[in-house]
């Protein structure tokens, strides 16, 4: 009687047979890529197909992240693994260990994805670029501290630019770990504002051992350093990430110490020139100025302060003198005047005097006429008592009063005897 299986016995069955194959264990298949799928676990599934036939492939997380390229839809690839069957379906995979592009190399594949995804998040634009400063006074040679390129980059820009210090980071540039190793030191060179320039690469070899600078952690580094970045790898026809990210491309590193600074002898020839052109700027503008000078000097004569002073010294003397003829004859017209007005009032004063002298005459004619001295003259007297007052009443006076008599020449005292009223 034939055996009967459950489905996991026969699942398991068939898995067993599968994986007990030598020539199941370390296969090469060559075929398309669909349903690719990447889950949020790191693993990789898909479908490999050709013209008749399909196999279902699944690439773990481990294994995938040895791949330097992105596997896409209708890729073609030639996968290495193991043949196999899940348990819980029956459905016959397989396990893929290594997968590379057909018809094309991993490395160059990896290079392309990474070139058109960095790209396309703008990392090579142009609006990016710093300019290189034109003589740098630091210098960070991040590269292999034992290569021919950093010695050959050191005679160079010590030929060149003898004044610029230039200091070396090694690196590794080659090996699993460079990529880190470059990626880190730039860093660090940036956040430490260790340099005004960086130059960063290597000298020539194969793709493979130039391939750290064609990682994605040299290249963001590259990008986010805040100092300017020169990439120096490899030969001229030699084209890596870190040129596209890179400020500037040199050719070679030997093309990079010469792109980074300026040579000496042009800059002494160019400061010669420069100074030449400076003097005759300036013996130009001397003579300008000269010029200028001396027709200012030659007008500043004709109006200098002592000219000018002079001039007004001899306005005032003369203004002076004018003043002092005006004054005189104002003097004069008034001395005249006064004279006249003096002369008529002097007249005026005689004539007034003579009137008044004239007019007196009378009054003392007149008085002299009325005086008691004319009287006396005729043989009058006048009695006065004791008191001077003049007696004009003999009722007044009793007998034994003293009078004074006043004749017209001399007094007499007399006493009253007797009084007689009329």
């Amino acid at each position: 009687m034939s055996r009967v299986y459950t489905v996991t016995q026969l699942n398991t069955e068939i898995k067993g047979v599968l994986e007990s194959n030598p020539s199941f264990r370390n296969v090469f298949v060559q075929g398309e890529i669909s349903n690719y799928k990447q889950h949020t676990s790191g693993h990789h599934y898909m479908t490999l197909k050709d013209e008749s036939g399909a196999i279902n492939a699944v690439l773990f997380r481990s294994d995938a992240m040895r791949l330097k390229f992105r596997p896409a839809n209708g890729m073609k690839v030639i996968a290495r693994g193991r043949v196999s069957s899940f348990p819980k379906t029956g459905q016959v995979q397989l396990y893929i260990a290594d997968l590379v592009p057909d018809g094309a190399g991993a490395l160059h594949m990896a290079f392309e994805q990474l070139k058109r995804r960095l790209y396309e998040e703008g990392l090579f634009d142009e609006a990016h670029k710093q300019p290189l400063p034109l003589m740098p006074e630091r210098i960070a040679l991040v590269t292999s501290p034992t290569g021919a390129a950093v010695h050959d980059m050191l005679r160079i820009l010590k030929r060149r630019f003898p004044l610029a210090e230039v200091q070396i980071w090694p690196v590794l540039v080659q090996g699993e770990s460079a990529p880190a190793e470059i990626a880190r030191t730039l860093r660090i060179v940036s956040s430490l504002h260790a340099a005004d320039l960086v130059i960063t690469g290597r000298g020539g070899g194969s793709l493979e051992d130039l391939w750290a600078f064609n990682d994605e952690r040299v290249a963001r580094a590259i990008y986010e350093c805040e100092i300017p970045v020169i990439s120096a790898v490899g030969h001229e026809p030699d084209v890596t990430i870190a040129d596209f990210v890179a400020d500037l491309r040199a050719p070679t590193p030997s093309g990079a110490a010469e792109l980074a600074v300026p040579d000496q002898n042009e800059l002494r020839l160019t400061i010669d020139q420069l100074e030449s052109r400076l003097h005759a700027a300036m013996e130009k503008r001397l003579t300008v100025r000269r010029t200028r000078v001396d027709a200012l000097a030659a007008r500043l004569e004709q109006r200098t302060p002592a000219r000018y002073l002079a001039e007004k010294r001899v306005r005032t003397q003369e203004l002076t003198g004018r003043l002092t003829a005006a004054q005189m004859r104002a003097l004069q017209t008034a001395r005249t005047r006064l004279q006249h007005q003096a002369g008529q009032l002097m007249n005026a004063q005689r004539s007034l005097l003579a009137q008044r002298r004239a007019a007196l005459g009378r009054q003392a004619a007149q008085l002299d006429a009325l005086s008691p001295l004319k009287v006396l003259h005729r043989g009058f007297a006048v009695a006065a008592d004791a008191r001077g007052r003049i007696v004009t009443d003999s009722g007044t006076l009793q007998p034994g009063d003293a009078l004074t008599l006043r004749f017209a020449k001399g007094n007499a005292q007399v006493r009253v005897e007797s009084i007689e009223s009329r």
